[in-house]
């Protein structure tokens, strides 16, 4: 064994000493860093305290700042830009308030929901303006009975309120979109269901079609049938050729919003009935229909409030008159939106209250038409309706009754000896 030299100088040393002497006696590891903790959960339905006092002093503290600028420092003027200043200064100051206790991903947050919230807000309150004006202009008009019981031949520009009325426009524009519907509902949900269930060139073809439609101006529709049915055709004016127009307008946005609703299903769902041996038919007729209901009551009302404002269609197709008239088929006949608009030009404060009555009850139709969509479509998918539950149990009944029949017919028999 040759003997290895000490480091030291000292004098040499085995080699089995040497290694022993190498190698320390334990490994030391180095300090791990400390684990981050998890951030906790922030609330995002408690309304804190603090939060309201921050919303306060940021909208007090902007409507001062607006104050000041219109009135002493700048040259500015106009109700517009005060509140449009005032939103971004409410913006600022209180991004700058939450700064001082939040950190930067909660103030991001915070600032993203004010800024929602006051736009949500600006809306609804911009819509409840519009009703609120037109309610109360027309609400003269609409406080006397005979404006729904009298058609136009006694509502002149000089005569009061409580001779005439818009009866000859509410049977209009009911009978009108009545035909609308009755022609763009069902082609619209065929369109949506084709362009869905049946891919390929042709669907796609539609798609772009139906697209184009719905940007179309709505007067193009009055013009093809004044043009194809009155001109060529030799009909006349009439409520068919007003609710055919219609039914050209409100067909691409029932076929569209359906189409999206179709979109928006779960594939599972078609899946586990085509795995279940049910055709393409039964599979839409049972399945996928019902469980996008309450979408397609909604493309419905779309399409009914899209093609129950329009005048131009109405002007050209079925003209104007002043008499109730209850034949589609037959002379002219008025609806509520040209009603409207023939009124509002006169000069009369009797006929301008006309004109904003018929507009009032313009949105109480669409609204009635919108809870009626809603309660006919807006079950979910398999919730029955109290009559569809009574014959559910009734024929559960019979199927009980005959099958304890076949039981006592087959023992009497013997055949369950």
């Amino acid at each position: 064994m040759t003997a290895v030299e000490s480091p030291s100088g000292g004098g040499s040393v085995a080699p089995d000493e040497a290694v022993a002497t190498a190698i320390p006696s334990e490994t030391t590891l180095p300090p791990r860093p400390a684990r981050r903790s998890a951030p906790g959960r922030r609330p995002l339905t408690i309304v804190r305290q603090a939060d309201v006092l921050a919303v306060i002093g940021a909208l007090v503290a902007a409507v001062a700042s607006s104050a000041l600028l219109w009135q002493e420092i700048s040259p500015f003027s106009g109700i517009i830009g005060y509140f449009v200043v005032t939103w971004f200064l409410f913006v600022l100051y209180y991004a700058m308030l939450i700064s001082f206790d939040e950190n930067r991903t909660t103030v991001r947050d915070r600032l993203a929901s004010v800024v929602m919230h006051s736009l949500a807000f600006l809306v609804v309150a911009a819509l409840g303006w519009v009703i609120a004006f037109t309610v109360s202009r027309g609400w003269p008009a609409l406080v006397h009975l005979n404006f729904y019981t009298q058609d136009g031949t006694n509502g002149g520009p000089l005569n009061p309120l409580t001779q005439g009325g818009a009866l000859h426009a509410i049977v209009g524009t009911l009978i009108m979109i009545g035909i609308a519907m009755g022609i763009a509902m069902p082609l619209g949900i065929l369109a949506a269901i084709f362009m869905n269930e049946v891919p390929g060139p042709f669907s796609r073809f539609i798609r772009t079609v139906v697209d184009a439609m719905t940007a179309m101006p709505d007067i193009l529709a009055g013009l093809f049938i004044f043009a194809t049915l009155i001109l060529s055709l030799g009909l006349q004016y009439c409520g068919l050729a007003a609710g055919l127009a219609l039914a050209i307008t409100a067909l691409p946005i029932v076929a569209r919003a359906s189409d999206v609703v179709l979109r928006l299903m779960p594939g599972g769902l078609t899946e586990a009935s085509y795995a279940l041996g049910a055709g393409q038919w039964r599979t839409v007729r049972h399945v996928t229909l019902p469980t996008v209901r309450s979408g397609l009551a909604t493309a419905v009302i779309l399409g009914a409030a899209r093609a129950i404002g329009e005048t131009a269609p109405v002007l050209l197709t079925a003209g104007a008159t002043d008499y109730l008239n209850f034949n589609p088929f037959h002379e002219p006949m008025a609806a509520l939106p040209l009603f409207a608009f023939l009124q509002v030009q006169e000069p009369s404060k009797f006929s301008q209250a006309r004109a904003f009555g018929a507009a009032t009850l313009l949105l109480v139709l669409v609204v009635a038409l919108f809870l009626a969509a809603r309660k006919i479509g807006g079950r979910g998918p398999g919730v029955l309706t109290a009559g569809q539950r009574r014959r559910r149990a009734a024929a559960s009944r019979r199927d009980l009754a005959r099958f304890n029949r076949r039981a006592e017919k087959m023992s009497t028999q013997g055949v369950w000896r």
